[in-house]
């Protein structure tokens, strides 16, 4: 791989299709997600990616049925709570971004302690968006400004309220599960992002399908407006 992307951004799909194929129910669906996440985590930060964003719960996500929605937050504090210490230990930084304050205290509490025991890490960054959506991020984004006294607007001040505000933007996003769209994530951020789509179902994505989304990237020539021969 000749060039790894600062910052790669993924829309982890496919988990209840997974579980569906398998005849099981969808939380054991979720349950395999989970560690996929884990594994590609950690793939990122040995290959020296810098940032890592992963679309976890969406705004629309709340419209799922209860028992779903309840499971998916007891996943993500049991893996908040059993991979803090391994987080530590690969100096990986923890944070979200979304409307955090629409999830269960319980899970607030495991964010807010996993968020302070890694906010020395400097190896690498995993961001989870939870109760996340691009649109209201930014309108988010422009009550903050307003608030903050701003009368005129231009897209660096705009970013500078963002929930990402002070990350790169995505250099790569991945799509898993076969489906080709962005689903309302980080629109603003991947303007200028490669897209992979892949037919991998997130619980079967590997180190090496990873690896395979990054070498496709490495091949892309990327301008941001300009012709080949400015580069």
């Amino acid at each position: 791989m000749s060039q790894i992307p600062t910052h790669i951004a993924i829309i982890m799909d496919g988990n209840g299709r997974w579980a569906q194929d398998k005849g099981l129910p969808r939380v054991d669906g979720h349950r395999k997600g989970i560690e996929t996440v884990e594994d590609i985590t950690m793939a990122c930060r040995e290959l020296g990616v810098k940032f890592l964003t992963l679309y976890a719960f969406s705004d629309e996500n709340w419209e799922r049925p209860i028992e779903e929605i309840n499971a998916l937050m007891n996943l993500l504090v049991e893996f908040l709570h059993k991979k803090k210490q391994k987080l530590i230990d690969n100096r990986v930084k923890f944070t979200t971004i979304g409307d955090i304050d629409r999830l269960p205290g319980f899970v607030r509490s495991a964010i807010d302690d996993v968020k302070e025991a890694t906010l020395s890490c400097d190896g690498m960054t995993l961001l989870v968006a939870l109760s996340y959506g691009a649109r209201t991020e930014i309108c988010r984004a422009v009550e903050r400004a307003v608030k903050a006294g701003k009368k005129t607007f231009s897209p660096e001040i705009l970013e500078s309220f963002l929930d990402t505000h002070g990350i790169p933007d995505p250099d790569l996003l991945i799509r898993t599960s076969g489906e080709e769209r962005v689903s309302n994530f980080l629109l603003w951020q991947i303007a200028y992002s490669e897209f992979y789509f892949t037919k991998k179902l997130w619980p079967d994505f590997t180190r090496a399908d990873l690896e395979t989304a990054i070498e496709e990237f490495g091949r892309r020539e990327r301008r941001f407006g300009k012709t080949s021969g400015q580069l």
